[in-house]
């Protein structure tokens, strides 16, 4: 079965086998992204945000993280499906992934022209030359001042802002279909985080890309997302448009993240903070994941299978049992 979508993830299921058990780290994920649209998958640490990233991109530990159901749909291709060999061809050219920390990304012994001109040098077949030339001009493409004279600098020769784009700038030298974006601004400044977003605003409205941007951080998906997927003890647990979710979440674990924002209006105001600590992955509650932290919770919780993830209202998926009374509440 193929996908109309760019990129089609279906009932994605990651677990990591260890010696004090089976940790349930991704449980039935799925969503899809269309061509020029930006996806943000927002979540607490731990909710199974990167580990969705890195079974998309096929470069799971393993072990101890195996892929134990799921298909995902990259231009009508199952990706899991597909041989290691052939999987390594897609990644680079068809989707490339931008990782949080990008000091320790960066190999510190080779110039980051060198690392930017091995995407050329290895897909493509080009000379030395030629991928130094290609590696100036994306330097140039992410707004690195004096490209020409840094392409032979080291990675600690760069402030975060600037390791950043380079990271940018590998991720999109073969002009990938789908780009995933991992905490692109995590240990960065406002202003730079800001800029960091405005480039890859404008790469993707060049290119045409699917943006996933995985972030913890709500403040940065307002501005840049179409679609948000919230997710929780590796489930997505609501799924809508920016405006719809930031206006109206409709359930708990959405609204607890919104009401925990610092607002001007509420200054001198005690800060709102979900009570509580996300799950043992290795020993999830019954019913719904978010039960023994949910302001709402009734017996329905607490029982049975977590709630199915449905259309609450159009275009509009959530996966809670009171999502009603939440939608009446509203964001505080």
């Amino acid at each position: 079965m193929t996908s109309e979508h760019l990129l089609d993830v279906r009932d994605l299921h990651v677990e990591f086998r260890t010696r004090d058990g089976v940790a349930k780290a991704i449980n039935g994920v799925s969503f899809h992204l269309d061509e020029r649209e930006t996806l943000a998958i927002l979540g607490e640490s731990g909710s199974g945000k990167s580990v969705t990233a890195q079974a998309i991109m096929g470069i799971l530990d393993t072990p101890p993280g195996y892929v134990t159901g799921g298909e995902v749909f990259l231009r009508g291709q199952d990706l899991i499906k597909l041989p290691e060999k052939r999987r390594q061809a897609v990644r680079g050219p068809q989707i490339s992934m931008i990782f949080q920390d990008a000091l320790s990304s960066l190999n510190p012994v080779f110039p980051v022209g060198w690392q930017i001109a091995e995407m050329f040098r290895i897909h493509k077949g080009m000379n030395r030359s030629d991928a130094q030339a290609e590696a100036v001009r994306l330097m140039e493409r992410v707004k690195i001042p004096a490209a020409k004279e840094r392409v032979k600098a080291y990675p600690h020769q760069f402030s975060g802002g600037m390791r950043q784009r380079i990271m940018i700038a590998m991720a999109i030298a073969l002009d990938p279909a789908v780009l995933i974006a991992d905490e692109p601004t995590t240990a960065l400044d406002v202003t730079v985080q800001a800029q960091i977003m405005q480039l890859l605003k404008e790469l993707q409205a060049e290119s045409g890309m699917g943006l996933i941007l995985i972030t913890h951080d709500l403040g940065v998906v307002a501005d840049v997302a179409d679609r948000i997927s919230v997710m929780y003890a590796g489930r997505i647990v609501e799924s809508a448009g920016v405006h719809d979710l930031y206006s109206r979440p409709a359930h708990a674990y959405t609204k607890g993240l919104l009401d925990s924002i610092p607002r001007l209006d509420q200054r001198g105001q005690t800060l709102y903070a979900i009570g509580g600590l996300p799950p043992n992955l290795m020993r999830i509650p019954p019913g719904c994941p978010f039960n023994p932290r949910c302001v709402y919770a009734t017996d329905v919780c607490r029982t049975g299978e977590p709630p199915a993830l449905v259309e609450v209202l159009p275009r509009r998926l959530a996966a809670c049992h009171h999502t009603k009374e939440v939608l009446a509440d509203g964001r505080a």
